[in-house]
């Protein structure tokens, strides 16, 4: 597997693989269609947010704006493979410290992020997000050398 930063034409995979979550997981709304999800995939890349995990074919993304991570999907085929953790480590890497929402009831997300440092620093209702689910943000800082 290799890391390589998004194209433009990477933005069809990365929005099938955001929008293979939101249908494959019970409690998610779908609140955009799937071409909307292809046009959001395309809006990060185009802003040079997103780096994507390749064994040869696209496998996960992460799309991160500085210190915020804004999405880490990984298609339903490789969870658990340590694809996510790959592309999680190589933020971590980069930056100092890191920022993240996820919602509450993804507690698989809150297990993989805890697992890797991150802390929970806010809890809230969902009345911020678009889904209108409670959410978590965490947090995490380099430990100084």
């Amino acid at each position: 597997m290799i890391l390589r930063p998004a194209t433009p034409l990477d933005a069809g995979r990365v929005g099938a693989i955001l929008s293979g979550w939101i249908d494959e997981t019970p409690w998610m709304p779908r609140i955009h269609t799937r071409a909307e999800d292809i046009a959001h995939a395309a809006m990060m890349v185009d802003r040079g947010w997103v780096t994507v995990a390749a064994a040869p074919d696209i496998t996960g993304f992460i799309a991160r704006d500085g210190d915020d991570i804004h999405a880490l999907y990984i298609d339903a085929s490789v969870r658990g493979k340590g694809h996510g953790a790959r592309l999680l480590t190589d933020a971590m890497q980069h930056e100092d410290r890191l920022t993240l929402w996820t919602f509450q009831a993804n507690t698989r997300a809150q297990t993989f992020y805890e697992r890797h440092g991150f802390e929970p620093v806010e809890h809230t209702d969902g009345a911020g997000n678009d889904e209108g689910l409670p959410d978590i943000r965490y947090h995490w800082q380099r430990t100084p050398a």
